[in-house]
Protein backbone atom coordinates (compact mmCIF):
# COMPACT_ATOMS: atom_id res chain seq x y z
CA UNK A 1 0.00 0.00 0.00
CA UNK A 2 2.62 2.49 -1.13
CA UNK A 3 5.33 1.21 1.22
CA UNK A 4 2.83 2.84 4.22
CA UNK A 5 2.60 0.74 7.51
CA UNK A 6 -0.34 -1.04 8.40
CA UNK A 7 -2.43 1.06 11.03
CA UNK A 8 -2.11 -0.34 14.54
CA UNK A 9 -5.08 -2.30 15.58
CA UNK A 10 -6.94 -0.03 18.31
CA UNK A 11 -8.37 -1.63 21.51
CA UNK A 12 -11.56 -1.90 22.69
CA UNK A 13 -13.70 -2.76 25.48
CA UNK A 14 -12.81 -5.87 26.69
CA UNK A 15 -8.47 -4.41 26.63
CA UNK A 16 -9.96 -1.35 28.35
CA UNK A 17 -11.91 -3.39 31.03
CA UNK A 18 -8.68 -5.71 31.29
CA UNK A 19 -6.36 -2.12 32.42
CA UNK A 20 -8.67 -2.08 35.31
CA UNK A 21 -7.60 -5.84 36.10
CA UNK A 22 -3.92 -5.07 35.41
CA UNK A 23 -4.18 -2.05 37.62
CA UNK A 24 -5.27 -4.34 40.81
CA UNK A 25 -1.30 -5.84 41.62
CA UNK A 26 -0.57 -1.97 41.08
CA UNK A 27 -1.94 -0.26 43.62
CA UNK A 28 -1.53 -2.94 46.31
CA UNK A 29 2.71 -3.09 45.46
CA UNK A 30 2.81 0.18 45.97
CA UNK A 31 -0.03 0.44 49.33
CA UNK A 32 2.07 -2.58 50.90
CA UNK A 33 4.73 -0.27 51.00
CA UNK A 34 3.34 2.54 52.00
CA UNK A 35 1.37 0.77 55.26
CA UNK A 36 4.21 -1.15 56.32
CA UNK A 37 6.35 1.61 57.98
CA UNK A 38 3.30 2.75 60.02
CA UNK A 39 2.58 -0.97 61.35
CA UNK A 40 6.55 -1.26 62.03
CA UNK A 41 5.86 0.07 65.84
CA UNK A 42 2.82 -2.45 66.57
CA UNK A 43 4.12 -4.97 65.01
CA UNK A 44 7.93 -4.54 67.04
CA UNK A 45 5.67 -4.14 70.39
CA UNK A 46 4.15 -7.96 69.55
CA UNK A 47 7.05 -9.70 67.82
CA UNK A 48 9.88 -7.90 70.03
CA UNK A 49 12.44 -8.30 66.66
CA UNK A 50 16.20 -7.25 67.10
CA UNK A 51 16.84 -4.16 65.27
CA UNK A 52 18.79 -5.90 63.12
CA UNK A 53 15.33 -8.37 62.18
CA UNK A 54 13.49 -5.37 61.72
CA UNK A 55 15.34 -3.61 58.98
CA UNK A 56 15.00 -7.14 57.41
CA UNK A 57 11.52 -6.95 57.65
CA UNK A 58 11.51 -3.62 56.22
CA UNK A 59 14.18 -4.43 53.68
CA UNK A 60 13.63 -7.79 52.63
CA UNK A 61 10.48 -6.88 50.46
CA UNK A 62 12.40 -4.67 48.56
CA UNK A 63 15.49 -6.81 47.85
CA UNK A 64 13.83 -10.15 46.40
CA UNK A 65 11.84 -7.79 44.02
CA UNK A 66 14.80 -5.49 42.95
CA UNK A 67 16.50 -9.14 42.62
CA UNK A 68 14.33 -10.75 40.56
CA UNK A 69 12.63 -8.89 38.54
CA UNK A 70 14.70 -9.26 35.19
CA UNK A 71 14.33 -13.15 35.37
CA UNK A 72 10.76 -12.76 36.09
CA UNK A 73 10.12 -10.51 33.16
CA UNK A 74 12.56 -12.67 30.90
CA UNK A 75 10.44 -15.95 32.31
CA UNK A 76 7.01 -13.99 31.33
CA UNK A 77 8.17 -14.01 27.64
CA UNK A 78 9.08 -17.71 27.89
CA UNK A 79 5.70 -19.31 29.95
CA UNK A 80 3.19 -17.14 29.22
CA UNK A 81 2.64 -13.45 31.14
CA UNK A 82 -0.37 -13.94 31.38
CA UNK A 83 0.11 -17.29 33.31
CA UNK A 84 3.05 -16.06 35.15
CA UNK A 85 1.09 -13.12 36.66
CA UNK A 86 -1.52 -14.91 37.69
CA UNK A 87 0.93 -17.25 39.90
CA UNK A 88 2.44 -14.47 41.28
CA UNK A 89 -0.66 -13.09 42.42
CA UNK A 90 -1.73 -16.66 43.95
CA UNK A 91 1.68 -16.63 46.04
CA UNK A 92 1.87 -13.20 47.18
CA UNK A 93 -2.20 -13.15 48.15
CA UNK A 94 -1.22 -16.61 50.47
CA UNK A 95 2.58 -15.02 51.49
CA UNK A 96 0.12 -11.89 52.85
CA UNK A 97 -2.26 -14.45 54.66
CA UNK A 98 1.09 -16.05 56.16
CA UNK A 99 2.54 -12.87 57.27
CA UNK A 100 -0.83 -11.18 59.00
CA UNK A 101 -0.63 -14.34 61.18
CA UNK A 102 3.66 -14.79 61.69
CA UNK A 103 4.21 -15.33 65.09
CA UNK A 104 7.41 -14.32 65.00
CA UNK A 105 10.26 -12.07 63.50
CA UNK A 106 11.58 -14.50 61.45
CA UNK A 107 8.51 -15.87 60.03
CA UNK A 108 7.48 -12.70 58.94
CA UNK A 109 10.79 -11.88 57.37
CA UNK A 110 10.34 -15.48 55.35
CA UNK A 111 6.75 -14.21 54.48
CA UNK A 112 8.34 -11.20 53.20
CA UNK A 113 10.51 -12.73 51.18
CA UNK A 114 8.19 -15.00 49.59
CA UNK A 115 5.99 -11.54 48.75
CA UNK A 116 9.11 -10.11 47.28
CA UNK A 117 9.59 -13.12 44.55
CA UNK A 118 5.96 -12.94 43.79
CA UNK A 119 5.73 -9.39 43.62
CA UNK A 120 8.69 -8.99 41.05
CA UNK A 121 6.35 -11.46 39.08
CA UNK A 122 3.81 -8.49 39.20
CA UNK A 123 5.20 -5.52 38.01
CA UNK A 124 6.66 -6.81 34.78
CA UNK A 125 4.09 -8.90 33.54
CA UNK A 126 1.21 -5.99 34.13
CA UNK A 127 3.48 -3.80 31.83
CA UNK A 128 4.20 -6.37 29.53
CA UNK A 129 0.64 -7.22 29.17
CA UNK A 130 -0.60 -3.56 28.25
CA UNK A 131 2.23 -3.80 25.36
CA UNK A 132 0.30 -6.24 23.94
CA UNK A 133 -3.41 -5.45 24.29
CA UNK A 134 -2.92 -1.99 23.56
CA UNK A 135 -0.84 -1.87 20.17
CA UNK A 136 -1.52 1.82 18.82
CA UNK A 137 1.53 4.27 20.66
CA UNK A 138 -1.72 7.27 21.84
CA UNK A 139 -4.08 4.35 23.45
CA UNK A 140 -0.53 2.67 24.90
CA UNK A 141 0.50 5.75 26.15
CA UNK A 142 -2.90 6.45 27.57
CA UNK A 143 -2.95 3.07 29.40
CA UNK A 144 0.50 3.62 31.09
CA UNK A 145 -0.36 6.31 32.32
CA UNK A 146 -3.31 5.16 34.09
CA UNK A 147 -1.42 2.01 35.12
CA UNK A 148 1.36 4.21 36.61
CA UNK A 149 -1.09 6.36 38.10
CA UNK A 150 -2.43 3.39 39.99
CA UNK A 151 1.12 2.68 41.16
CA UNK A 152 1.26 6.32 43.00
CA UNK A 153 -2.65 5.98 43.99
CA UNK A 154 -1.76 3.28 46.56
CA UNK A 155 1.24 5.20 47.48
CA UNK A 156 -1.39 8.25 48.58
CA UNK A 157 -4.08 6.35 49.69
CA UNK A 158 -1.77 3.74 52.04
CA UNK A 159 -1.08 6.16 54.81
CA UNK A 160 -4.56 6.86 55.42
CA UNK A 161 -5.80 3.33 55.12
CA UNK A 162 -3.28 2.01 57.34
CA UNK A 163 -3.58 4.63 60.30
CA UNK A 164 -7.64 3.82 60.18
CA UNK A 165 -6.58 -0.32 60.03
CA UNK A 166 -4.72 0.13 62.58
CA UNK A 167 -6.70 2.30 65.18
CA UNK A 168 -9.17 -0.41 65.00
CA UNK A 169 -7.32 -4.02 64.18
CA UNK A 170 -3.87 -5.27 64.62
CA UNK A 171 -0.67 -5.13 62.98
CA UNK A 172 -1.21 -8.03 60.85
CA UNK A 173 -4.66 -6.39 58.75
CA UNK A 174 -2.49 -4.02 56.64
CA UNK A 175 -1.05 -7.43 55.37
CA UNK A 176 -4.45 -8.87 54.35
CA UNK A 177 -5.65 -5.59 52.23
CA UNK A 178 -3.94 -7.68 49.30
CA UNK A 179 -6.33 -11.04 49.39
CA UNK A 180 -9.64 -9.62 48.04
CA UNK A 181 -7.36 -7.85 45.14
CA UNK A 182 -5.26 -10.64 44.55
CA UNK A 183 -8.51 -13.08 44.75
CA UNK A 184 -10.23 -10.71 42.23
CA UNK A 185 -7.33 -10.27 39.75
CA UNK A 186 -7.47 -14.05 39.46
CA UNK A 187 -10.95 -14.92 38.41
CA UNK A 188 -10.51 -11.72 36.37
CA UNK A 189 -7.24 -12.48 34.10
CA UNK A 190 -8.64 -15.61 32.42
CA UNK A 191 -11.65 -13.50 30.96
CA UNK A 192 -10.12 -10.10 30.14
CA UNK A 193 -6.53 -10.44 29.51
CA UNK A 194 -5.06 -12.39 26.46
CA UNK A 195 -2.13 -14.73 27.05
CA UNK A 196 1.37 -14.13 25.32
CA UNK A 197 4.35 -15.71 24.96
CA UNK A 198 7.72 -15.36 22.68
CA UNK A 199 7.17 -17.50 20.13
CA UNK A 200 10.91 -17.84 19.49
CA UNK A 201 12.46 -18.17 23.56
CA UNK A 202 14.53 -20.31 24.47
CA UNK A 203 15.38 -22.15 27.82
CA UNK A 204 15.82 -20.12 30.50
CA UNK A 205 19.41 -19.75 31.56
CA UNK A 206 19.70 -20.98 35.04
CA UNK A 207 23.58 -18.96 35.24
CA UNK A 208 21.86 -15.69 34.35
CA UNK A 209 19.88 -16.10 36.68
CA UNK A 210 22.14 -16.76 39.74
CA UNK A 211 24.54 -13.89 38.26
CA UNK A 212 21.98 -11.62 37.98
CA UNK A 213 20.89 -11.71 41.40
CA UNK A 214 24.86 -11.81 42.48
CA UNK A 215 24.86 -8.69 40.55
CA UNK A 216 21.64 -6.53 42.02
CA UNK A 217 21.22 -7.73 45.64
CA UNK A 218 24.62 -7.24 47.15
CA UNK A 219 24.65 -3.72 45.34
CA UNK A 220 21.14 -2.80 46.80
CA UNK A 221 22.28 -4.10 50.00
CA UNK A 222 25.10 -1.59 50.00
CA UNK A 223 23.35 1.48 49.61
CA UNK A 224 20.68 0.54 52.00
CA UNK A 225 23.64 -0.19 54.56
CA UNK A 226 25.86 3.05 53.48
CA UNK A 227 22.28 4.50 53.86
CA UNK A 228 21.59 3.83 57.43
CA UNK A 229 25.51 2.69 59.03
CA UNK A 230 27.15 5.63 57.01
CA UNK A 231 30.65 4.31 54.72
CA UNK A 232 32.27 1.16 55.96
CA UNK A 233 33.94 -1.83 54.75
CA UNK A 234 30.92 -3.77 54.18
CA UNK A 235 29.06 -1.51 51.88
CA UNK A 236 31.65 -1.62 50.17
CA UNK A 237 32.60 -4.87 49.57
CA UNK A 238 28.88 -5.56 48.48
CA UNK A 239 29.16 -3.35 45.64
CA UNK A 240 32.32 -4.08 44.40
CA UNK A 241 31.55 -7.68 44.49
CA UNK A 242 28.00 -6.69 42.66
CA UNK A 243 29.51 -4.32 40.05
CA UNK A 244 32.09 -7.20 39.82
CA UNK A 245 29.24 -10.21 39.00
CA UNK A 246 27.54 -7.49 37.02
CA UNK A 247 30.38 -6.96 34.57
CA UNK A 248 30.45 -10.90 34.26
CA UNK A 249 27.01 -10.86 33.56
CA UNK A 250 26.95 -8.50 31.35
CA UNK A 251 29.76 -10.48 28.88
CA UNK A 252 27.70 -13.66 29.60
CA UNK A 253 24.65 -11.91 27.94
CA UNK A 254 26.87 -10.11 25.13
CA UNK A 255 27.58 -14.37 23.73
CA UNK A 256 24.06 -15.97 24.55
CA UNK A 257 21.77 -16.41 21.31
CA UNK A 258 18.78 -16.15 24.06
CA UNK A 259 20.20 -14.03 26.38
CA UNK A 260 18.26 -13.25 29.88
CA UNK A 261 18.74 -9.28 29.29
CA UNK A 262 18.78 -7.78 25.42
CA UNK A 263 21.11 -5.49 25.55
CA UNK A 264 20.60 -5.01 22.28
CA UNK A 265 17.52 -2.67 23.02
CA UNK A 266 20.10 0.24 23.90
CA UNK A 267 20.97 0.59 20.66
CA UNK A 268 18.19 2.51 20.49
CA UNK A 269 19.54 6.26 21.83
CA UNK A 270 16.03 7.35 23.24
CA UNK A 271 15.70 3.40 25.04
CA UNK A 272 18.89 4.38 27.43
CA UNK A 273 18.07 7.94 27.52
CA UNK A 274 14.42 7.09 28.95
CA UNK A 275 15.92 4.86 31.25
CA UNK A 276 17.95 7.11 32.64
CA UNK A 277 15.55 9.91 33.07
CA UNK A 278 13.40 8.00 35.20
CA UNK A 279 16.64 6.35 37.54
CA UNK A 280 17.81 9.78 38.06
CA UNK A 281 14.49 11.20 39.01
CA UNK A 282 13.43 7.65 41.08
CA UNK A 283 16.95 9.05 43.06
CA UNK A 284 15.85 12.34 43.59
CA UNK A 285 12.46 11.46 44.97
CA UNK A 286 13.56 8.28 46.91
CA UNK A 287 16.09 10.09 48.94
CA UNK A 288 13.58 13.20 48.88
CA UNK A 289 10.68 11.38 50.78
CA UNK A 290 13.00 9.69 53.11
CA UNK A 291 13.94 13.35 53.92
CA UNK A 292 10.03 14.25 54.15
CA UNK A 293 8.87 11.90 55.82
CA UNK A 294 11.43 12.59 59.19
CA UNK A 295 10.91 16.33 58.58
CA UNK A 296 7.26 16.43 58.98
CA UNK A 297 7.40 13.91 61.79
CA UNK A 298 10.40 15.46 64.16
CA UNK A 299 10.64 18.45 62.83
CA UNK A 300 7.21 20.01 62.06
CA UNK A 301 5.91 17.87 65.10
CA UNK A 302 3.48 15.98 63.55
CA UNK A 303 2.00 12.60 64.29
CA UNK A 304 2.63 9.74 61.82
CA UNK A 305 -1.25 9.66 60.32
CA UNK A 306 -0.73 13.33 59.80
CA UNK A 307 2.95 13.45 58.08
CA UNK A 308 0.92 11.30 55.79
CA UNK A 309 -1.88 13.40 54.75
CA UNK A 310 0.01 15.95 53.98
CA UNK A 311 2.32 13.53 51.43
CA UNK A 312 -1.48 13.28 50.06
CA UNK A 313 -0.95 16.04 47.89
CA UNK A 314 2.18 15.47 46.35
CA UNK A 315 0.61 12.14 45.05
CA UNK A 316 -2.08 13.88 44.04
CA UNK A 317 -0.85 16.39 41.73
CA UNK A 318 1.66 13.55 40.58
CA UNK A 319 -1.58 11.54 39.71
CA UNK A 320 -3.35 14.56 37.86
CA UNK A 321 0.30 15.36 35.92
CA UNK A 322 0.73 11.44 34.92
CA UNK A 323 -2.70 11.33 33.42
CA UNK A 324 -2.07 14.33 31.49
CA UNK A 325 1.46 13.37 30.59
CA UNK A 326 -0.13 11.74 27.00
CA UNK A 327 -2.06 13.85 25.65
CA UNK A 328 0.18 16.71 26.59
CA UNK A 329 3.04 14.88 24.42
CA UNK A 330 0.69 14.55 21.76
CA UNK A 331 0.49 18.03 21.61
CA UNK A 332 4.22 19.08 21.76
CA UNK A 333 6.47 16.26 21.74
CA UNK A 334 7.89 13.72 24.78
CA UNK A 335 11.20 15.20 25.14
CA UNK A 336 9.42 18.75 25.91
CA UNK A 337 7.34 16.84 28.46
CA UNK A 338 9.91 14.65 30.15
CA UNK A 339 12.60 17.75 29.88
CA UNK A 340 9.90 20.09 31.05
CA UNK A 341 8.80 18.22 33.89
CA UNK A 342 12.46 17.65 35.41
CA UNK A 343 12.51 21.25 35.06
CA UNK A 344 9.13 22.02 37.27
CA UNK A 345 10.63 19.79 39.72
CA UNK A 346 14.08 21.54 39.99
CA UNK A 347 11.48 24.55 41.07
CA UNK A 348 10.17 22.09 43.96
CA UNK A 349 13.77 21.30 45.24
CA UNK A 350 14.35 25.07 45.32
CA UNK A 351 11.43 25.52 47.92
CA UNK A 352 13.05 21.76 49.92
CA UNK A 353 16.65 24.35 49.59
CA UNK A 354 14.43 27.07 51.25
CA UNK A 355 12.80 25.06 53.80
CA UNK A 356 12.72 26.55 57.22
CA UNK A 357 12.99 25.11 60.98
CA UNK A 358 9.91 26.82 62.14
CA UNK A 359 6.44 26.75 60.27
CA UNK A 360 8.30 24.77 57.27
CA UNK A 361 4.66 22.72 56.37
CA UNK A 362 3.59 24.50 53.79
CA UNK A 363 7.03 25.45 52.14
CA UNK A 364 7.82 21.56 52.34
CA UNK A 365 4.75 20.50 50.65
CA UNK A 366 4.44 22.98 48.18
CA UNK A 367 8.42 22.00 47.11
CA UNK A 368 6.65 18.34 46.98
CA UNK A 369 3.86 18.75 45.40
CA UNK A 370 6.25 20.83 42.20
CA UNK A 371 8.40 17.91 42.48
CA UNK A 372 6.06 15.20 42.03
CA UNK A 373 4.13 17.09 39.62
CA UNK A 374 7.42 17.74 37.46
CA UNK A 375 8.66 14.15 37.59
CA UNK A 376 5.08 12.09 36.99
CA UNK A 377 4.84 12.82 33.19
CA UNK A 378 8.51 11.47 32.77
CA UNK A 379 7.70 8.29 34.95
CA UNK A 380 4.69 7.91 32.38
CA UNK A 381 6.03 8.76 29.31
CA UNK A 382 9.60 7.39 30.08
CA UNK A 383 7.83 3.74 30.54
CA UNK A 384 6.37 3.90 27.47
CA UNK A 385 9.14 4.60 25.40
CA UNK A 386 11.22 2.18 27.11
CA UNK A 387 8.53 -0.75 26.19
CA UNK A 388 7.21 0.90 23.29
CA UNK A 389 11.06 0.64 21.75
CA UNK A 390 11.08 -3.27 22.13
CA UNK A 391 10.12 -5.92 19.79
CA UNK A 392 6.83 -7.31 21.04
CA UNK A 393 8.02 -10.65 21.93
CA UNK A 394 10.99 -8.99 24.39
CA UNK A 395 8.34 -6.93 25.86
CA UNK A 396 8.54 -8.47 29.47
CA UNK A 397 12.50 -8.26 29.24
CA UNK A 398 11.72 -4.20 28.71
CA UNK A 399 9.22 -4.07 31.51
CA UNK A 400 11.74 -5.70 33.80
CA UNK A 401 15.06 -2.87 32.91
CA UNK A 402 12.10 -0.22 33.45
CA UNK A 403 11.19 -1.46 37.01
CA UNK A 404 14.87 -2.41 37.97
CA UNK A 405 15.97 1.31 36.85
CA UNK A 406 13.38 2.55 39.33
CA UNK A 407 14.21 0.62 42.38
CA UNK A 408 18.16 1.06 41.78
CA UNK A 409 17.29 4.43 41.59
CA UNK A 410 15.13 4.73 44.75
CA UNK A 411 18.07 2.70 46.69
CA UNK A 412 20.69 4.86 45.29
CA UNK A 413 18.59 8.62 46.23
CA UNK A 414 18.10 6.41 49.74
CA UNK A 415 21.92 5.56 49.98
CA UNK A 416 23.26 9.21 48.75
CA UNK A 417 20.80 11.81 49.82
CA UNK A 418 20.46 10.27 52.94
CA UNK A 419 23.72 9.70 53.67
CA UNK A 420 24.67 12.94 53.13
CA UNK A 421 21.91 14.68 54.99
CA UNK A 422 23.33 12.35 57.66
CA UNK A 423 26.64 13.42 57.56
CA UNK A 424 25.66 17.07 57.35
CA UNK A 425 23.54 16.52 61.08
CA UNK A 426 26.62 14.80 62.59
CA UNK A 427 29.02 17.79 61.29
CA UNK A 428 26.40 20.20 62.38
CA UNK A 429 24.54 19.20 65.80
CA UNK A 430 25.66 21.07 68.92
CA UNK A 431 25.13 18.19 71.83
CA UNK A 432 24.41 19.57 74.83
CA UNK A 433 26.92 18.76 78.39
CA UNK A 434 25.37 15.74 79.70
CA UNK A 435 23.49 14.52 76.85
CA UNK A 436 24.59 10.91 74.83
CA UNK A 437 27.21 11.06 72.29
CA UNK A 438 24.54 8.54 70.10
CA UNK A 439 22.01 11.86 69.88
CA UNK A 440 24.38 13.08 67.69
CA UNK A 441 24.26 10.20 64.98
CA UNK A 442 20.79 10.96 63.66
CA UNK A 443 17.79 13.02 64.16
CA UNK A 444 15.34 10.22 65.45
CA UNK A 445 18.25 8.83 68.05
CA UNK A 446 18.35 12.41 69.21
CA UNK A 447 14.44 12.20 69.69
CA UNK A 448 14.59 9.12 71.54
CA UNK A 449 17.35 10.18 73.86
CA UNK A 450 15.35 13.58 74.47
CA UNK A 451 11.93 11.57 75.54
CA UNK A 452 14.39 10.28 78.54
CA UNK A 453 15.75 13.27 79.43
CA UNK A 454 14.10 16.28 81.31
CA UNK A 455 12.23 18.85 79.81
CA UNK A 456 14.66 21.61 79.73
CA UNK A 457 17.63 19.97 78.29
CA UNK A 458 15.33 17.67 75.78
CA UNK A 459 14.41 20.89 74.58
CA UNK A 460 18.09 22.29 74.52
CA UNK A 461 19.12 18.99 72.19
CA UNK A 462 15.89 18.88 69.78
CA UNK A 463 16.34 22.84 69.11
CA UNK A 464 19.66 21.97 67.59
CA UNK A 465 19.22 18.68 66.09
CA UNK A 466 16.28 20.06 64.22
CA UNK A 467 18.34 22.60 62.71
CA UNK A 468 21.18 20.55 61.32
CA UNK A 469 18.46 18.41 59.83
CA UNK A 470 17.21 20.72 58.47
CA UNK A 471 20.35 21.55 56.63
CA UNK A 472 20.70 18.45 55.73
CA UNK A 473 17.40 18.56 53.72
CA UNK A 474 18.62 21.82 52.43
CA UNK A 475 21.45 20.21 51.26
CA UNK A 476 19.43 17.66 49.49
CA UNK A 477 17.52 20.24 47.98
CA UNK A 478 20.56 21.94 45.65
CA UNK A 479 21.31 18.78 44.64
CA UNK A 480 18.20 17.84 43.18
CA UNK A 481 18.28 20.88 41.89
CA UNK A 482 21.08 20.57 40.25
CA UNK A 483 20.28 16.95 38.78
CA UNK A 484 17.21 17.86 37.79
CA UNK A 485 18.52 20.71 35.77
CA UNK A 486 21.50 18.95 33.80
CA UNK A 487 19.56 15.92 33.56
CA UNK A 488 16.01 18.35 32.10
CA UNK A 489 18.49 19.22 29.05
CA UNK A 490 19.83 16.22 28.48
CA UNK A 491 16.40 14.64 27.99
CA UNK A 492 15.44 17.70 25.91
CA UNK A 493 18.21 16.82 23.69
CA UNK A 494 18.47 13.31 23.68
CA UNK A 495 14.84 12.10 23.58
CA UNK A 496 14.09 14.65 21.11
CA UNK A 497 14.53 11.48 18.38
CA UNK A 498 11.74 9.43 20.67
CA UNK A 499 7.94 9.15 18.81
CA UNK A 500 5.13 10.93 20.54
CA UNK A 501 2.15 9.22 21.11
CA UNK A 502 -0.18 8.71 17.90
CA UNK A 503 3.49 10.33 15.70
CA UNK A 504 6.37 8.59 14.13
CA UNK A 505 8.85 11.41 15.86
CA UNK A 506 9.28 13.66 18.49
CA UNK A 507 6.94 16.25 16.67
CA UNK A 508 3.65 16.58 17.97
CA UNK A 509 0.66 14.95 16.49
CA UNK A 510 -2.70 16.89 15.93
CA UNK A 511 -4.88 16.15 18.77
CA UNK A 512 -4.43 14.12 22.07
CA UNK A 513 -5.90 11.12 22.96
CA UNK A 514 -9.47 11.01 23.51
CA UNK A 515 -11.86 9.38 25.57
CA UNK A 516 -11.52 5.58 24.71
CA UNK A 517 -14.84 4.09 25.31
CA UNK A 518 -16.24 6.62 23.28
CA UNK A 519 -13.88 6.49 20.24
CA UNK A 520 -14.73 2.94 20.39
CA UNK A 521 -18.36 3.52 20.16
CA UNK A 522 -18.05 6.33 17.25
CA UNK A 523 -16.07 3.94 15.54
CA UNK A 524 -18.50 1.32 15.80
CA UNK A 525 -21.55 3.49 14.84
CA UNK A 526 -18.95 3.80 11.38
CA UNK A 527 -18.93 0.58 10.82
CA UNK A 528 -14.88 1.33 10.72
CA UNK A 529 -14.05 -0.67 13.60
CA UNK A 530 -13.46 -4.55 13.56
CA UNK A 531 -14.69 -6.78 15.46
CA UNK A 532 -12.94 -7.43 18.65
CA UNK A 533 -10.82 -10.90 18.83
CA UNK A 534 -12.07 -13.31 21.46
CA UNK A 535 -9.51 -15.82 20.73
CA UNK A 536 -7.90 -15.30 24.03
CA UNK A 537 -10.64 -15.51 26.52
CA UNK A 538 -11.62 -18.59 28.49
CA UNK A 539 -7.62 -19.01 29.43
CA UNK A 540 -6.19 -20.64 25.87
CA UNK A 541 -2.65 -19.42 24.90
CA UNK A 542 -2.55 -17.74 21.94
CA UNK A 543 -0.26 -14.82 20.08
CA UNK A 544 -1.71 -11.69 20.74
CA UNK A 545 -2.16 -9.78 17.14
CA UNK A 546 1.29 -7.57 16.19
CA UNK A 547 0.93 -4.26 14.37
CA UNK A 548 1.45 -6.08 11.32
CA UNK A 549 -2.09 -7.83 11.74
CA UNK A 550 -0.35 -11.48 11.83
CA UNK A 551 -1.37 -13.98 15.13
Amino acid sequence: MNGEKPTPARAGRREWLGLGVLALPTLLLSLDMSVLYLALPHLAADLRPSGSQLLWIMDVYGFMVAGFLITMGSLGDRVGRRRLLMVGAAVFGLASVAAAFAPSAGALILTRVLMGVAGATLMPSTLALISNMFADPRQRAVAISVWMSCFMGGTAVGPVVGGLLLQWFWWGSVFLLGVPVMVLLLVCAPLLLPEYRSPGAGRLDLASVALSLAAILPVVYGFKSFAEDGPGPAPLVAVALGLAMGTVFVRRQLRLPDPLLDLGLFRERSFGAALTAMAVGAVAMGGTFLLLSQYLQMVAGHSPLAAGMWQVPGALAMIAATMAAAPLAARIGRANVIGGGMFVTAAGFVLLFLAPVENGTLIVVAGLVLASAGLGPGGALGTDIVVGSAPKERAGAAASMSETGGEFGVAMGVAVLGSLASAVYRANVVLPEGVPEEAGQTLPAAVSVAGELPADLAGRLLGPAREAFTDGLNLAGAIGFAAMVVFGALALVLLRSAPAPGGPTGEPVDAPAGNPVEEEAEEKAEGKRPEADESAAGGRSVRVSGTDGRT
